[in-house]
């Protein structure tokens, strides 16, 4: 089957690891459902994949790409939930949980397995290009703003770095939840986008908001670390899922964030049953995740390159 795969690993530039061809179609396993992919999703992830982390020398070649929408072996329109183990299903015994693409291959291909516990339903009203944007970057978004920073309709959030998948996603998450959204992002063009997405305000980084913020989401990390402490109101929550910019901030803010009484918390992998109320949520506001371009998989190496250079803005997707 035809595939995009990582054939070498922390090459000076990453992206001569990237492989285009054929690769055996995956077996059929007891308990693992066979998907036809009509859709995949690029993630910083398979960028991060292509420099050695999270993947080793030994597991090439390997499939890319964590995210994907297609047909089950019933004929069933799905999604697939990216992660393999965290609710128990699929693993051997004393076997850690994984992401696609560290242990088993990715969703770039023509075909991909998954436990079938981690197939939902995809809903008639989106199409498999938006469904396949939905399972890491939407869902981080999603569990960032309800389910750790656990912000209310009417109150407020900004979201740090405009353009990323994450960031877009979140933007408009918010917005659909009557939440006042405020972004920062370098780039004119894309704080002009972050407003039609539906951004109270998009500011140039580390500009001081209009008031303190109930919630901030922070994938950007050392760079924008201390404007996102100071922009929270007392007893408001830093919610932490990247550092894109290094993890290693200037200084921790450690004092403002006692005396304020802040709370800063990580989040990482969504569970099927928040993919599912995502879903629900998109089904019910009519929200649509942003799609920067779809290209055929057979111009991957274009969508790769676009995001390394950061000129995108919303989603990649791969069709076949």
């Amino acid at each position: 089957m035809f595939a995009a795969y990582a054939a070498e690993l922390g090459l000076p530039d990453p992206l001569d690891g990237l492989r285009l061809g054929e690769l055996p179609a995956p077996r059929p396993r007891p308990g693992w459902s066979r998907v036809t992919v009509r859709a995949a999703s690029l993630n910083h992830h398979d960028l991060w994949s292509l420099r050695g982390v999270g993947l080793s020398a030994d597991r090439l070649p390997m499939i890319l790409g964590t995210d994907a929408a297609g047909v089950d072996e019933d004929g069933n329109e799905v999604v697939v939930h990216p992660v393999v183990g965290l609710t128990g299903h699929g693993l051997a015994p004393g076997e850690a949980r994984s992401i696609l693409t560290e242990k088993y291959q990715g969703t770039f291909a023509e075909q991909v397995t998954v436990p079938t516990g981690n197939l939902v339903p995809k809903p008639p009203g989106l199409s498999f290009a938006e469904a396949a944007c939905l399972p890491t970057a939407w869902l981080t978004a999603y569990r960032m703003l309800f389910t750790q920073a656990r912000v209310r309709p009417g109150g407020s959030v900004l979201v740090q770095g405009s353009g990323g998948g994450v960031a877009t996603a979140a933007i408009a998450l918010a917005r659909a939840a009557g939440l006042r959204v405020y972004a920062t992002g370098r780039d004119p063009r894309r704080r002009a986008r972050a407003l039609a997405l539906g951004a109270t305000d998009a500011l140039e980084p580390g500009a001081p908001l209009p008031h303190p913020v109930d919630a901030v989401l922070e994938t950007v990390g050392a760079a924008t670390w201390s404007h996102s402490i100071r922009s929270l109101r007392r007893g408001g929550t830093l919610v932490l899922s990247g550092a894109t910019s290094g993890d290693r901030p200037g200084t921790t803010e450690l004092t403002r964030i006692a005396s304020h009484e802040l709370s800063v918390v990580g989040s990482t992998v969504a569970t099927v049953d928040e993919l599912r109320a995502l879903l629900a949520f998109l089904t019910t506001t009519r929200t649509r995740p942003t799609l920067d371009r779809t290209l055929p998989l057979t111009q991957a190496p274009q969508g790769f390159t676009r995001m390394t250079e950061g000129t995108h803005f919303g989603k990649i997707v791969f069709t076949l």
